[in-house]
């Protein structure tokens, strides 16, 4: 398979790396254990908003609906070589989880644990290395830029930077 030969080579970070995970096109990656919400009902795109932590326990942790969670992957994972592109599995999706809605698309030379962001439809309990999506890799045209924002070297959940809508 593509992707075991590309880290085997050192392209793609995978860490750490199960070959069970491999699918046809992408890896199946999972929950890590920290998960962030704000109590907050209403976000201001122009400030910061206060985020709560927790860890998930064994038992697991219960998401519930009209609330936006951050977590992460629990690998490491990236490349210098690809773009990666992470969505939820649909066997998540049946469960009413929503991962990865609007940012699925990562940035060449990130190689980090990637934040998640989570909603659902009804309560939910996830567990900690749970199988929560999948991860597939994108040859890039052209001269490659490497990320350099923000975001790039997170191993935590990260919340939004305030941004500015002029």
């Amino acid at each position: 398979m593509a992707i075991a030969k590309a880290v085997e080579a050192g392209e793609i970070t995978i860490s750490p790396f199960d070959t069970e995970r491999l699918n046809p096109n992408s890896y199946n990656y999972s929950l890590g254990e920290e998960i962030r919400f704000t109590p907050q009902k209403t976000l201001d795109a122009r400030a910061n908003a206060p985020w709560l932590e927790a860890r998930i326990p064994e038992e697991g942790y219960q998401l519930r609906p009209g609330r936006l969670y951050l977590s992460t992957t629990a690998e490491v994972i990236g490349s210098t070589t690809f773009v990666t592109s992470l969505i939820g599995r649909s066997s998540i999706g049946r469960l009413g989880l929503f991962v990865q809605v609007t940012a699925d698309l990562g940035h060449q030379g990130a190689v980090h644990r990637w934040t998640l962001e989570l909603t659902v439809v009804q309560p939910l309990l996830v567990y900690a290395g749970m199988r929560l999506g999948q991860v597939s890799f994108w040859r890039s045209r052209g001269t490659a830029t490497a990320y350099g924002g923000a975001y790039g070297d997170a191993m935590a959940p990260m919340p939004a930077l305030p941004t500015s809508l002029i």
